[in-house]
């Protein structure tokens, strides 16, 4: 699984552990941090769901802006060396040692990603 599937699953899992009835136990498979990848039914609110997961880590994080930051909101690898993979895997066409520029690239292209993969991202974030 690639580190987009993570992330992506990440914010649709969370997003379907919301939308559970009350009292009724979720399946999350054998990996507390990763939630198996569900059949998205409806487009996934992942504004939503990123300003719940800032809310309850209880930091200040800027995940509108930053990859470094979004992913620490979903308590995932946010290392240089994650961030390069995921780049490689998005198809960065830049110097990847230059990180300010392939981390905001970055970003972009994961919001873009993820509205095409189902998720309801507002427009200013995806260009």
């Amino acid at each position: 699984m690639g580190i987009f599937d993570i992330i992506k699953n990440a914010i649709f899992g969370k997003a379907v552990a919301a939308e559970q009835p009350s009292g009724q136990a979720i399946d999350w498979g054998s990996d507390k941090n990763v939630p198996e990848p569900t059949e998205v039914t409806g487009a996934i609110d992942i504004a939503g769901v990123l300003e719940a997961a800032v809310a309850a880590k209880g930091q200040k994080l800027n995940w509108k802006s930053s990859i470094v930051d979004l992913m620490k909101a979903l308590d995932l690898d946010s290392s240089l060396g994650a961030r390069k993979e995921l780049a490689a895997e998005l198809g960065f066409p830049g110097d990847r040692s230059n990180s300010a520029a392939m981390n905001s690239w970055l970003h972009k292209a994961l919001m873009q990603k993820l509205a095409e993969n189902g998720g309801k991202v507002p427009t200013d974030l995806r260009h």
